[in-house]
């Protein structure tokens, strides 16, 4: 590990969620660092930290960038690198223990690697332009972007102090600086609470694994709310087509159906037609079940005030 207060040196003008990512991430792990956003090349060598420039890869002595001809960085995946994934790389797993420090070093590497998995890779790829990214600012790319200051931001500034050439590049500087910090803010928030997630679905995986079935296998009875069930199931359990847990919120027992796939939406089995979209009297009639509260209408989950409510609810979805 570098120093406990280095120097973070990144590029000046526009930033872009791989260098905000990345820089986000030594922030955190050195709280008392200084960022520098500058092209001046004796101050990036200098620098304990370059991130997105300087040319040069090497983990070790904390040069993280991934323009200079010859790179040839990249996943097992075949993912090149940019600046958000070699820094996770080196440093994600100091990043996950930091923000969950009772996780065992094996744990904090998986958490590292889901994250790798479902977020640096992505964003690497969106610099690279290796794939596009989600439409409109649906993807944190996207939104990270949009804290640059604007052309028309940066024409007022000028206008303001055309007359004190020095104070308008300190102004701009700043604004952008400033700008860059609200974007690390983001993206630190974002990572914290991926960190928090991935646990949350290492310690659901026991009770998942352990919970009772019912009807022949094909309905998992889940202890409490909350569980990450989805992987667990879609992986080891073939024949479980729907879950039912209590739901402390409402009040009652909820019933899901089973993904053919953690991120899919398509069931393995759906829940009636004949239930979507009813409530409460309604759904009691058609189903039987005399507290039915409600089923969705895209029929993939439905509730009952009882458990045994809920399981019935299950009992007559499995013989539609």
């Amino acid at each position: 590990m570098k120093k406990q207060n280095p120097v973070i040196a990144t590029h000046s003008g526009s930033f872009h969620a791989d260098d905000v990512a990345a820089c986000a991430v030594l922030a955190k792990l050195f709280p008392a660092a200084t960022l520098v956003r500058t092209r001046n090349p004796e101050f990036i060598r200098r620098a304990q930290f370059a991130v997105d420039v300087g040319g040069i890869w090497d983990p070790v002595n904390g040069r993280f960038d991934h323009h200079q001809k010859g790179f040839v960085g990249a996943r097992s995946s075949g993912v090149v690198y940019a600046s958000a994934g070699l820094v996770w790389a080196a440093h994600g797993q100091a990043y996950v223990q930091a923000v969950a420090p009772k996780l065992t070093p094996l744990q904090a590497a998986r958490v590292a690697s889901s994250i790798d998995d479902e977020l640096m890779q992505h964003l690497d790829m969106a610099d690279t332009g290796a794939a596009q990214g989600a439409p409109g600012y649906f993807g944190l790319s996207a939104i990270i972007s949009a804290f640059n200051t604007t052309r028309l931001e940066d024409q007022f500034a000028t206008q303001l102090l055309a007359n004190e050439p020095e104070k308008l590049a300190e102004d701009l500087a700043q604004a952008k600086y400033q700008q860059f910090n609200a974007a690390m803010g983001v993206v630190n928030t974002v990572l914290e609470r991926l960190v928090a997630q991935f646990v949350d679905e290492i310690s659901s995986e026991a009770l998942v694994r352990n919970a009772p079935t019912a009807f022949d296998g094909q309905v998992l009875v889940l202890p409490e709310s909350g569980l990450t069930w989805a992987k667990v199931i879609c992986a080891e359990m073939p024949d479980v087509k729907f879950v039912v847990y209590p739901d402390l919120t409402d009040n009652q027992y909820q019933v899901r159906t089973v993904p053919v796939a953690p991120e899919s939406f398509k069931a393995r089995m759906d829940l009636p037609a004949a239930w979507a979209g009813l409530r409460d009297a309604d759904l009691a009639a058609v189903t039987g079940v005399p507290d039915a509260v409600f089923c969705h209408n895209a029929r993939f989950i439905a509730g009952a005030v009882s458990k045994e409510g809920a399981l019935r609810m299950t009992e007559l979805a499995l013989l539609q």
